[in-house]
């Protein structure tokens, strides 16, 4: 059975995209089944995994207003070992169509429904806002993953966004969970980011990574080549980080398997 998450953050430039990219890739690289999903009109996790968004024949806009199939749509990324649900500017008319279908929160779930054995993880790429598009992703998720800098306009909007799941999980998906937060662009010379960590750890106990992921010049520089930074440059800190967090992820849920 799949286990669908949802990288979010309403508030953009957190590493949300890279994280999306590189997780997906470093579980794919446990022989795992991964299914990466761009759910942003900006395309790029679609652009970062070195497609051409201008490009392809049909995107996540086809999936949720056109109704296209999972297996119609995807792009089977044999270099790096998982499928890709490519976006681009066209899944912002998206936003407007959806309005006008009934049960339209539910879109991205019922997609998913005819693909229940295929894959082992579902990684959505969510916008930057809370908007319809990421309504869908929460709605069709397990749980969510929080991609967030350690510094105080970080914590502002992470209780807008905490807010928002507890009004999803109220009225559309039950089951939701927060799967982890997870601290990114961390520079530990920085005072502010140690004790913005401080407080994530005190308030969210373990659901904060322990995994961190720094600040990183390759990290930065990988998405320009369309490369995750596992394959642009794999002994980097940056990728050393992104392979850590899919180890910490399989981990907890072998945990989490053994509790239940």
């Amino acid at each position: 059975m799949k286990k669908v998450i949802a990288i979010t953050n309403q508030k953009g430039g957190v590493g949300k995209t890279t994280t999306s990219i590189n997780l997906a890739v470093s579980l794919a690289e446990t022989n795992k089944k991964i299914l990466l999903v761009d759910l942003d009109p900006q395309g790029n996790a679609t652009t970062g995994c070195g497609i051409d968004k201008k490009c392809v024949k049909s995107s996540a806009y086809d999936l949720l207003v056109k109704k296209a199939s999972i297996n119609d749509v995807k792009i089977t990324m044999q270099d790096l070992n998982c499928d890709l649900i490519p976006a681009n500017g066209d899944l912002t008319a998206a936003e407007v169509e959806l309005m006008n279908i009934f049960d339209r929160e539910r879109q991205l779930k019922y997609r998913f429904n005819d693909i229940q054995n295929d894959y082992d993880f579902i990684i959505i790429d969510c916008p930057p806002s809370l908007s319809m598009l990421t309504v869908n992703a929460m709605v069709a998720a397990d749980t969510i993953m929080i991609p967030m800098q350690c510094e105080y306009y970080a914590l502002e909007g992470l209780s807008a966004l905490k807010d928002t799941i507890a009004s999803i999980k109220e009225s559309l998906n039950p089951k939701l969970e927060v799967e982890g937060l997870l601290r990114t662009m961390y520079d530990p010379r920085n005072r502010l980011s140690t004790e913005v960590s401080d407080h994530l750890i005190e308030y969210f106990g373990n659901k904060v990574y322990s995994t961190i992921i720094p600040r990183n010049v390759r990290l930065a520089e990988a998405p320009s080549f369309g490369q995750p930074v596992v394959n642009y440059d794999r002994s980097s800190k940056g990728a050393k980080a992104y392979i850590e967090l899919a180890g910490e992820i399989l981990s907890k849920q072998r945990e989490h398997r053994l509790a239940s």
